[in-house]
């Protein structure tokens, strides 16, 4: 492809509404171009890496034995009323209707329509297992588009579901497809983790997230340093540490803390680190309950964790009228001594010995309190967020923590859907049963986005070979010069005939602007063709990952480009 026929518009300066590196980039190196909030056009540029992403996707899930078709975007009320999201799934849930005034909906996700498409078209085990798959534009109606294609409204999916006889065989299909995106990620080039994940509401029994690694990401997860368990923060486990029988040393005594409310305030305060403080939190459940929560003071709470344990929905902070009914006292000096309600803690906090915890009298806490002689805690459980240095659940390991970008979810979803829909094939003894499902979704554009997150430089963009939308790019200097111009194109038609995706940059710029380009769209190779260079019968080659320039005969070039290409892609 020459670059005088083809679309990049790129941009020396980040429009004002581009916050992270992937969204402005994309923007600058001409990848796309926003319509609305939240929905952007796909320039050329652009697309050839989102089909290089697609094309891996593909092949990947082909190899597993997926069958690709394509669903509809705009999908019947009625299939959503029959699993009951319709109701459930809240404003992003972008509802319509036609001039017949039926109500439709554009899907963000698809397992009412595959699980009406089966239970219309399979009866029998025999047909099983069954996977089907897509990849295709989905709608959410985000309350808060932002990050470009990281966050948009419209974007591009994979997704598939799996159907099966039993749970035996669920968990092979999980097993696969598992497999199969941890090949996709690794083709793609990206550095990633596999976490264990809450299963939101899609539902079902278990799901594992593919976190891409970057410093900007939204998630935070943890690995062990030992062993492969990893899990998003609000999955995570910690393995209980040894539990000593507590000796406190001194007696309670109330302390004057006028103003400090916080743990950072108390501690410095007293000259104590956090750790020797007890959180005292007051939260209620969406049934109503009021209680008592207690951590570590340099701890956080995980509240899906302490949802789970108390088979909730959702817990709130208690609110200040009702802070002072059950202490006594404002907001930010509650303590476990004395208090009249269910008290919860975590693990952690059973050991701690001569704690600082909130005297529930303002402006005061109480010094030298030690669990189960000054207060009683119901039950002791894991609820706190894990961290850099907690032990690993599954051996003796440590956990280290991360920030990732989610671009792929495997869900194991049972019979939730196929259960309201009524999908269900005969078994062996001719009796009815419900399929058990799986569904496995990736988000394409936004893994070209995250492979952003984590390449680039003050510069531009620094593709993985997989995904890059041309695998060299050729720079001719002066392309009003003939011997440039000869040995230049001669060069280009050798990497086109040997299979290699080449832009050839033939624009009456100057060498500097092409250098910035260049750098900016992050082309994994870049040749440098020049009169000064091939005086000496040479080109002059750049890596753009590296950025180390080498000097090349021009004999020696288009072979070492075609090995070098296939030395960088991850087969």
């Amino acid at each position: 492809m020459r670059l005088t026929n083809y679309l990049l518009p790129t941009l020396k300066e980040s429009p004002a509404d581009a916050e992270i590196a992937s969204h402005k980039l994309m923007l600058r190196a001409g990848m796309i171009r926003k319509v609305a909030a939240g929905i952007y056009t796909y320039l050329p540029l652009g697309l050839r890496s989102v089909r290089k992403v697609e094309q891996i996707v593909r092949e990947e899930m082909d190899r597993a034995g997926a069958l690709e078709l394509l669903m509809p975007m705009v999908v019947p009320a009625e299939l959503w009323q029959e699993s009951e999201r319709w109701e459930q799934y809240g404003k992003e849930l972008l509802r319509l209707r036609d001039r017949k005034d039926t109500e439709f909906c554009l899907s963000p996700t698809h397992e009412e329509v595959i699980t009406d498409v089966v239970r219309g078209t399979v009866r029998s085990y025999r047909q099983l297992p069954l996977n089907l798959y897509q990849i295709q534009g989905k709608f959410r109606d985000e309350i808060r588009p932002r990050f470009g294609l990281m966050r948009g409204r419209e974007f591009i999916m994979k997704d598939a579901y799996s159907f099966d006889l039993d749970d035996a065989g669920a968990d092979s299909s999980y097993e696969k497809m598992y497999q199969a995106y941890q090949n996709i990620f690794k083709r793609c080039g990206l550095e990633f983790r596999a976490v264990e994940a809450d299963t939101g509401n899609i539902g079902g029994s278990s799901s594992h997230e593919f976190m891409v690694l970057a410093d900007s990401g939204e998630d935070a997860i943890v690995s062990c340093d030992c062993c492969d368990y990893a899990a998003n923060v609000e999955k995570a486990q910690i393995r209980l540490a040894r539990q000593e029988e507590p000796q406190p040393q001194g007696e309670i005594a109330q302390v004057a803390t006028p103003g400090k409310k916080t743990i950072a305030e108390v501690a410095q305060f007293l000259g104590l680190p956090e750790s020797r403080l007890i959180k005292t939190l007051l939260v209620r459940t969406d049934a109503g309950e009021q209680l008592a929560v207690l951590l570590r003071g340099d701890r956080d709470l995980n509240e899906i964790k302490l949802c789970r344990f108390l088979d909730c929905v959702e817990v709130e902070m208690v609110d200040e009228a009702n802070v002072v009914k059950m202490t006594g006292a404002p907001s930010g000096f509650a303590g476990p001594v004395g208090l009249d309600c269910r008290i919860i803690a975590d693990h952690e906090v059973r050991t701690m010995v001569d704690c600082v915890v909130g005297a529930n009298i303002k402006d005061s806490h109480c010094s030298g309190v030690n669990p189960g002689r000054d207060f009683e805690v119901e039950q002791y459980v894991d609820l706190r967020q894990a961290q850099t240095g907690d032990g690993c659940p599954r051996c003796a390991g440590t956990l280290q923590s991360w920030r990732g970008i989610e671009v792929g979810h495997v869900f194991k979803l049972g019979t939730k859907y196929s259960q309201a829909l009524g999908a269900t094939v005969l078994d062996r003894n001719g009796k009815d049963v419900a399929l058990v499902m799986g569904c496995y979704g990736i988000g394409i554009g936004r893994t070209v986005a995250a492979a952003i997150e984590q390449n680039h430089d003050d510069n531009g963009i620094i593709f993985p070979m997989a995904i890059a939308p041309f695998q060299v790019l050729i720079t001719l200097l002066n392309p009003k010069d003939q011997q440039v111009v000869k040995a230049g194109e001669e060069l280009y038609n050798q990497l086109l005939q040997a299979g290699i995706e080449v832009l050839l940059d033939d624009r009456d710029e100057r060498p500097g602007s092409k250098f910035k380009d260049a750098d900016l769209i992050g082309i994994p190779i870049r040749v440098t063709v020049g009169n000064k260079a091939l005086k000496d019968d040479q080109f002059e080659i750049q890596l753009r990952a590296v950025g180390e320039r080498q000097m090349m005969p021009t004999d020696e070039t288009a072979p070492w480009l075609i090995a070098e290409v296939n030395r960088q892609l991850v087969r």
